[in-house]
C-alpha cells in the first residue's frame, strides 16, 4: 500500500461510507425482523453504530423504512448523534492536518 498525504482522509471517508451503509442495513434488517416477528436487533446496537459515525445512515434508514420513527429516543437521539459525529469528524481532521 502506498501512503501519501491524502491517505488518512481516504481511510476516514471509506470508514464513514462503510459504517453508514451498515447502519442503513441494520435498520432495514430490523424492520424486516419486526414484520416477521423474528429476533430483533437491540436498540442499543442501533445507537452504538450511530455513535461510531453511522448517524447519517441511521437517520436515512429510519426515514427510508419508516422504522423507529415514533420513538422519541430515535427522533431526538439520532440527530444529536449526527451533530456529535460532525463535531468529532471536525476535530479528527484538525488533528490530522495539524
Amino acid at each position: 500500500i502506498i501512503l501519501n498525504d491524502k491517505s488518512p482522509f481516504i481511510i476516514i471517508i471509506a470508514c464513514l461510507i462503510f459504517v453508514n451503509l451498515y447502519s442503513v442495513f441494520l435498520f432495514w434488517r430490523d424492520k424486516n425482523l419486526a414484520r416477521s416477528h423474528g429476533w430483533r436487533i437491540p436498540e442499543s446496537r442501533l445507537f452504538l453504530i450511530a455513535f461510531f459515525g453511522g448517524a447519517m445512515g441511521a437517520i436515512l434508514g429510519m426515514k427510508l423504512f419508516s422504522h423507529k420513527t415514533k420513538k422519541a429516543s430515535f427522533r431526538i437521539g439520532l440527530p444529536f448523534l449526527l451533530v456529535l459525529n460532525i463535531i468529532s469528524l471536525y476535530f479528527l481532521i484538525q488533528a490530522i492536518i495539524g
